[in-house]
């Protein structure tokens, strides 16, 4: 299938192919729905901790007699019933990350690619070639595409050093690599910018002639 080909304003300058096993995929909405949930939990940190009794300082005297106070008994004041004492059962540094297959996460990087171009939201462009590195540069294609107020995600063949900090400031644009791609910032996005060097990468990637 056919897409248009554009440059840094936007304008039409030709076709381009998008090959239909990428692009033109059934997607299956539980399979991908599994995959954002192993992509969310790999970028999960999991260092939450809290101390037990054991590891709560202090608490080696026993507080007061066993009996003859009037007071309830206690044998340490790092007890969990007590303040400041051990958590029972508290969190610890845990992993959340998934094992999946490469051979599912190219399935859905697939079928990610294909809902998004479904919902006509990839285009594809020569290059990303600005004269300088203005915050308007990207704003001004966002608005001739009638796309300000959408999410984007600029896909490249090679970090841009000019491109980034065009992006940096806009809070609905994010930049990836060909290389670096997956389901994950596919479905996140509404829209995909995608140099023509970077979709032979995906094509590389996929392993797609």
């Amino acid at each position: 299938m056919e897409t248009k080909l554009l440059n840094v304003k936007g304008q039409e300058t030709g076709k381009i192919e998008l090959p239909g096993v990428i692009f033109s995929v059934k997607a299956n909405a539980h399979f991908l729905h599994e995959m954002v949930k192993y992509y969310l939990a790999a970028k999960r940190v999991g260092t939450a901790s809290s101390k037990t009794r054991t590891e709560v300082s202090g608490g080696g005297r026993k507080p007061w007699k066993q009996k003859g106070t009037g007071r309830a008994r206690a044998g340490s004041n790092r007890s969990p019933v007590w303040r400041k004492g051990g958590v029972v059962f508290g969190p610890k540094p845990r992993d959340f990350s998934i094992d999946m297959p490469k051979a599912k996460r190219v399935k859905a990087l697939v079928q990610a690619l294909s809902v998004r171009n479904a919902e006509g939201g990839i285009c594809v462009f020569e290059n990303f070639n600005f004269e300088t590195a203005k915050t308007r540069n990207i704003t001004n294609l966002l608005k001739t595409l009638k796309m300000e107020n959408r999410n984007a995600l600029l896909v490249t063949d090679k970090n841009d050093e000019k491109l980034l900090l065009s992006l940096r400031n806009l809070g609905n644009v994010t930049m990836t690599l060909a290389a670096d791609l997956n389901a994950y910032d596919v479905l996140r996005s509404h829209v995909m910018f995608v140099s023509k060097d970077a979709l032979e990468t995906i094509k590389k990637k996929l392993e797609v002639k």
